[in-house]
């Protein structure tokens, strides 16, 4: 017996032996795994870390030791953890107000109030629309870029409008003045040199600061609608009469030289006649005087007869008619004679 309880002391000191032999070898095992998994999570940390996306209306700034570099391609990019940072900048067109509240849509006074140059307050709104054209000198050169652009655009507004008076800058000067605007804040800008461009500046609405001034210079609009509809109901009338008249001149004109030129034509005519006349009157000045005396009376005195007397008694007629007989017969004969010695006693009378 003694043997046997011996025997089994014997077997339970080995197998605690066994026992305690045994665990020293898993508890190795499992740092070995909490060791790979530390490793594994650290690869994992360290992979998401080494890349970066950019999309579509973005731009990335990657910094290596404090050095940054511009990436400007889309898709994914890789980098060193710990070592290279990555800076994401928006490139769409932003915008931000002047004058109001875009959520609210209240005035702001110290910003859209302002003096024009015939000492006239007035209150403009406005809306500037930016973006950034370089990542690098956004984020490096300033911390507040969008700030700068605003005091800018607030300088240059206030500048531009106070070079105006206030009817251009209520009604037809809002273009000009715009454009004027746009132009100082992009030479300030190139001065500046924040990487921010600016893409345009608008006018959203400009009126009187009070009411009462707000009535007064409706009325003054209106006044200046009627002015217009006034004109334009003038030029209308005016382009409807003016070509009655022009053509009532014209035909005034036509019918003028329609009868210059026949003046002229009569006149050459007249003339070409007295040359004729001249011409045969070179010739024969006796009996041409003769024929133009006849000529003349004939024009003096058309159809009337001329009783001619030379003193014997005798009596003549021009022009002569023949005589007619008791039985209707003619005295040519006589006539002829007549008209003979009639011609004989003129040229004797002249003479």
């Amino acid at each position: 017996m003694p043997d046997f309880e011996e025997m089994k002391e014997s077997m339970k000191e080995n197998m605690k032996q066994k026992h305690f032999r045994k665990r020293p070898k898993a508890g190795k095992g499992a740092k070995l795994a909490g060791a790979a998994i530390v490793v594994l999570a650290a690869a994992g940390v360290l992979s998401m870390d080494s890349t970066y996306q950019i999309q579509e209306q973005e731009q990335a700034v990657l910094s290596t030791f404090g050095v940054p570099k511009a990436v400007q391609e889309t898709g994914l990019h890789f980098k060193i953890p710990f070592i290279q940072k990555v800076y994401k900048v928006n490139t769409t067109i932003q915008g931000f107000p002047i004058g109001y509240d875009m959520e609210t849509n209240e005035t702001i006074s110290n910003e859209g109030v302002m003096i024009t140059s015939d000492y006239n307050f007035i209150d403009v709104d406005f809306f500037v629309e930016y973006r950034i054209a370089d990542p690098v000198k956004y984020l490096y050169t300033s911390q507040e870029p969008e700030l700068i652009l605003k005091n800018i655009a607030q300088s240059s507004i206030r500048s531009v409008i106070a070079s105006y008076p206030v009817d251009d800058v209520l009604t037809t000067g809002k273009g000009e003045i715009q454009g004027k605007i746009k132009e100082l804040i992009l030479d300030k800008m190139d001065e500046q040199d924040i990487g921010i461009q600016l893409v345009n500046i608008t006018i959203q609405d400009s009126e009187p600061p009070t009411q009462e001034v707000m009535r007064a210079f409706k009325a003054v609009e209106t006044a200046k609608q009627g002015k217009e509809t006034a004109l334009n109901n003038a030029n209308k009338y005016r382009n409807e009469k003016l070509p009655e008249a022009e053509a009532e001149a014209d035909q005034i004109i036509q019918d003028a030289e329609a009868q210059k030129q026949v003046r002229i034509n009569e006149a050459e005519a007249e003339v070409a006649r007295f040359n004729a006349m001249y011409e045969e009157y070179v010739k024969n000045p006796a009996i041409t005087r003769q024929r133009m005396f006849y000529e003349a009376m004939e024009d003096v005195l058309p159809g009337m007869k001329i009783i001619i007397d030379n003193g014997s008694g005798m009596e003549k007629i021009l022009p002569v008619e023949p005589f007619v007989s008791g039985d209707g017969a003619v005295q040519q004969n006589a006539g002829a004679g007549n008209t003979e010695n009639t011609g004989n006693e003129t040229q004797g009378e002249e003479n």
